[in-house]
């Protein structure tokens, strides 16, 4: 370590290898399992560290140290807590803390850094150089040292390639029916497509966001709200509003960015892109149109300020096209060149562009996590056959966003498994109004199933995982039957964080479920403290146990992505079931947070947006149609002063225990 009376320098990196020590499988193969020290405490960004990584390679990263910058208290791997300036710092990754560790696998402007912290363990999404850094600008000043151990504790292994005849094929004819350019909304043309991808929305979503792009506000209305919140939250605002432009008649499905503070206004990579109203063998496509804002121009229609592009838009569709690889999502990439190609043209406000007028085409690997369709069939089928709620419940298509297709058989439920369930927030403040309550009495009466509610108070993910770890195992040595545990809303990431710290309470559970869970943090959590205040007192809950403003702290992005990245991969057969609705499906208690989370998302359930609510890696169950209450509090039944908020809490919730219940049993007993 830097001593400091040597002043503030510039951070850089000496390498210090330990060792690499190999081991033999039981079948007789040699594996490679290295073992690598490094000591981050000089004048460098990034440091090479020498390690070729493959996709799929598992890597165990453990830091320790200090960095002190000027003016600012000592920092650890985690990072310094941003302040009101630091938001407008251009950070390497803007969601993690200042003086982070970070590292990034590959040396291209597309490659995108993942935070490390004080430890990480993951499977490497992509092949490249490993790269560790710190999370700042190359102007930051700071003395001291990082160290950092790095185990590379299991190779990938060689994967087939990738059977052509199996991927989803465009047709030149379906290629020369697209526009080659989109429109503004009176009519003049403007940028030109250069690129589809053929893939479900929720793979491509995940790729780019792997990617490091981020969903952007379609009006300055959005964009106010969000630059509201991020002040809120103290979290980098990296958006401004993108116009709309047309394509098959309507304006982008998305616009995305990769952008950071302060540059955002004058330079941003970013695309739009639209669901296409035909398939490629079946699958979705999506067409897009990307380009890169290098400063500002003059708008030769009104005379206005625009952003100004790089006239080489081929530069651009490379550029997505490469973060899309390097996201792991990707089956195949190829050019196809359309009947009539635009080679040079001008954008709707009169700024030149050129192209060698090819398009890109991006296949992403098969969605083998969408399991919607048949957990629809499953739902659908126990909802219609059984009817556990009872009353008429009328079209299935009411309460799944996926259809069903076709009816399945119902065996009685075995019991193999015990249930857990671990309700979210503010649970302790609704007395006898428990997360599922019918659902619960009905699976034991009808199944003979152990079923235990935990209720756990409002306090930190950290302090409840404590709790809910000590129940898995003090339950365990009373009953060796595993566990499936179903955590709602905030019980989803409290059971997270129990499953990742304490590995022998995760060897006592068999699957997790997140329902609704709030995985990736709220966007609303800064503005929920005045607002669950304003529930207490308007319904009269003096109940409530733990510290709110302990609980709503957890689920802020920033802690929540911090989590996640730390802990990036499931540690036991996961599966997630997101909620969605619209204004009118949504309780007049829910209607201001559901009006906020409209800036960030049109899918949403009033607390959490779907992509939010989706644990990376789990099986992906669909969506219910219900607002965040709806989908799991039976506040309808209830005789709560709460019940006349809830207004639109009517949902089948014991079919859609039942259902999950059958499908989880039904998948691991599939795997043996």
């Amino acid at each position: 370590m830097l001593s400091h009376s040597l002043g503030p320098v510039f951070l850089f990196v000496t390498l210090l290898p330990i060792v690499a020590e190999a081991r033999h499988s039981q079948e007789g193969e040699q594996e490679q399992k290295q073992k690598t020290g490094y000591e981050v405490s000089g004048d460098k960004q990034w440091l090479d560290t020498g390690l070729d990584i493959k996709a799929g390679d598992t890597l165990r990263f453990t830091a320790s140290g200090t960095l002190k910058y000027p003016g600012a208290k000592e920092t650890g791997p985690d990072g310094l807590a941003r302040n009101w300036w630091d938001l407008l710092r251009t950070l390497p990754l803007n969601d993690a803390k200042r003086g982070a560790l970070l590292g990034r696998i590959g040396d291209s402007r597309s490659s995108r850094p993942f935070l490390i912290g004080t430890g990480r363990e993951s499977k490497a999404i992509t092949s490249g150089r490993l790269y560790l850094g710190v999370n700042q600008t190359q102007k930051d000043k700071s003395w001291g040292a990082y160290q950092v151990l790095v185990e590379i504790l299991q190779r990938a292994q060689e994967t087939q390639p990738v059977d052509e005849s199996t991927l989803p094929r465009l047709a030149q004819e379906i290629l020369d029916s697209i526009p080659t350019r989109v429109q503004d909304p009176d009519g003049n043309p403007g940028d030109r497509v250069n690129f589809l991808v053929i893939g479900t929305e929720q793979k491509l979503k995940r790729a780019l966001q792997a990617g490091g792009w981020t969903i952007v506000n379609r009006t300055a209305k959005d964009a106010v709200i969000q630059g509201a919140i991020s002040v809120l939250s103290r979290a980098a605002y990296t958006q401004l509003p993108m116009s709309e432009l047309m394509l098959f008649g309507r304006a982008q499905d998305y616009g995305f960015a990769q952008a950071d503070p302060v540059v955002v206004v004058a330079s941003r990579h970013h695309f739009r892109i639209w669901k296409a109203p035909f398939t490629a063998d079946g699958q979705t496509v999506w067409v897009g149109a990307g380009t890169h804002d290098v400063g500002f121009d003059r708008d030769q229609r009104t005379g206005g300020i625009t952003h100004k592009i790089d006239p080489d838009t081929d530069k651009e569709r490379e550029f997505i096209g490469k973060t899309l690889e390097e996201s792991g999502e990707v089956a195949k990439t190829y050019y196809m060149t359309p009947a009539n190609p635009v080679t040079e043209a001008k954008t709707a406000h009169g700024q030149e562009y050129r192209s060698d007028g090819r398009v890109l085409i991006v296949i992403l690997t098969a969605d083998r996590e969408d399991v919607s369709q048949a957990f629809s069939n499953l739902f659908c089928s126990v909802l219609r056959e059984i009817n556990p709620d009872g009353g008429e419940w009328g079209d299935c298509a009411q309460y799944l966003e996926t259809p069903s297709a076709e009816s399945v058989e119902l065996p009685p439920i075995p019991d193999k498994y015990r249930i857990l369930i671990v309700p979210g927030l503010m649970n302790t403040c609704f007395a006898g109004v428990w997360a599922y309550k019918e659902g619960q009495e009905y699976l034991r009466s009808k199944y003979g199933l152990v079923v235990d509610l935990l209720p756990v108070p409002n306090d930190s993910c950290e302090d409840n995982a404590e709790l809910i770890a000590e129940f898995l195992k003090r339950s365990q040595k009373e009953d060796s039957r595993k566990f499936i545990v179903l955590g709602y809303s905030k019980g989803a990431p409290d059971t997270q964080a129990a499953l990742a710290q304490d590995r022998q309470a995760a060897s006592s559970v068999a699957a997790f479920i997140s329902v609704a869970g709030a995985i990736g943090g709220s966007p609303v959590a800064d503005v929920m403290p005045r607002l669950t205040e304003s529930w207490i007192k308007q319904y009269r809950l003096p109940g409530c146990e733990g510290d709110l403003s302990k609980g709503l702290k957890s689920l802020t992005q920033l802690n929540r992505r911090a989590f996640l990245a730390k802990y990036p991969e499931p540690v036991v057969p996961t599966y997630s079931i997101p909620a969605i609705s619209d204004q009118a499906g949504t309780s007049k208690l829910l209607m201001q947070t559901w009006q906020i989370l409209s800036a960030f998302s049109k899918w949403h359930d009033g607390q959490l947006t779907r992509l939010d609510a989706v644990v990376a890696g789990s099986k992906y169950l669909g969506s219910a149609l219900a607002d965040h209450f709806a989908v799991a509090m039976p506040f309808e039944t209830s005789e709560e002063s709460i019940k006349s908020g809830a207004d639109k809490n009517h949902y089948p919730r014991t079919a859609l225990l039942e259902s999950l219940i059958r499908y989880v049993i039904g998948d691991l007993e599939a795997k043996k």
